[in-house]
């Protein structure tokens, strides 16, 4: 098979150039490469790579920045995906496309399933469900993988913000009032890889949309505490520094972020055969990988 992979520079793009190899004959490209906002070059590279399969693993997701660069989150995350779709459903390649909690407006007080009304609360949640829109409305095979609170050993993410502001302050005050599964980026590569191929040994169309996320729930403040114990015990940092549970209200942004972003992984579950581990394991992972990363 021969597989297009977009955004590799991220968190969920590395971990799949790191595993989609072994399925087949791999044409990553990072931003660089291709720049997603660049409707004339999407749709070139689709041309020019010919791919079976193709990987969305490109975003736009500055969640707070949207705010004032619409334009350029929708071409991004809604523009892109279409013209990846038009050109998918031409030549009857499958398309693997990632979206978010966020085009929930997060009043639930139960897990999210696939099918429940969407409601954006701002432009990133409304950019990527205009995206998820347009894979439907395509007709191409698709898979549309909903995740959500996504970290990684590498890359822009609360981890990593975490394990830096532990070196530079002695107090760090965290939202506690906030609901979700942190969903390392290598479970979400991992799962995505063996969903992906076991659609195609079923020889059937297991498309549509799923929800993809770690297991357990706990809020910003727990995920804090628990990836800076961790990273203590490891060594990765020197202390903990004192984290102090504060409200939504306290942390203002020029977004607003759902207060619960839990989604029900059943559909993908029972779908593919595939378990998906309790959010801790998947911190233990990266914590690991970070301790037995070199120093510099």
């Amino acid at each position: 098979m021969r597989i297009l992979l977009t955004g590799t520079s991220g968190q969920v793009g590395g971990e799949l150039a790191k595993l989609l190899p072994a399925h087949g004959d791999v044409v990553a490209m990072d931003r660089a490469a291709l720049d997603l906002a660049d409707a004339d070059a999407v749709a070139a590279a689709m041309r020019a790579a010919k791919p079976d399969i193709v990987v969305n693993a490109g975003a736009y997701t500055a969640v707070d920045l949207a705010e004032r660069e619409r334009d350029l989150a929708f071409a991004v995350n809604a523009r892109a995906p279409q013209i990846l779709a038009e050109e998918a459903r031409r030549t009857g390649a499958v398309l693997v496309h990632y979206s978010t909690d966020y085009v929930f407006d997060g009043r639930a007080t139960q897990p999210y399933r696939e099918d429940d009304a969407t409601a954006p609360l701002g432009v990133y949640g409304r950019s990527k469900l205009a995206g998820e829109r347009a894979l439907r409305d395509s007709g191409c095979d698709h898979l549309i993988l909903r995740t959500a609170w996504v970290y990684a050993a590498r890359g822009h993410n609360f981890l990593r913000t975490m394990l830096r502001l532990a070196g530079e302050r002695e107090q760090l005050r965290i939202v506690a009032d906030q609901r979700g599964a942190p969903t390392s980026a290598r479970l979400i590569a991992a799962a995505t890889a063996l969903a992906l191929l076991r659609q195609l040994d079923s020889g059937r169309t297991l498309g549509g949309t799923y929800h993809l996320s770690a297991g357990g729930v706990c809020t910003w403040y727990d995920f804090a505490l628990a990836l800076l114990q961790r990273a203590a015990a490891a060594g990765v940092i020197a202390r903990v520094p004192d984290v102090v549970p504060i409200a939504t209200a306290d942390y203002p942004t020029r977004a607003t972020r759902p207060a619960y972003s839990v989604l029900d992984t059943t559909r993908f579950r029972t779908t593919f055969g595939l378990q998906l581990p309790p959010w801790q394991s998947g911190l233990d992972a990266v914590v690991g990988e970070l301790a037995d990363a070199p120093r510099t």
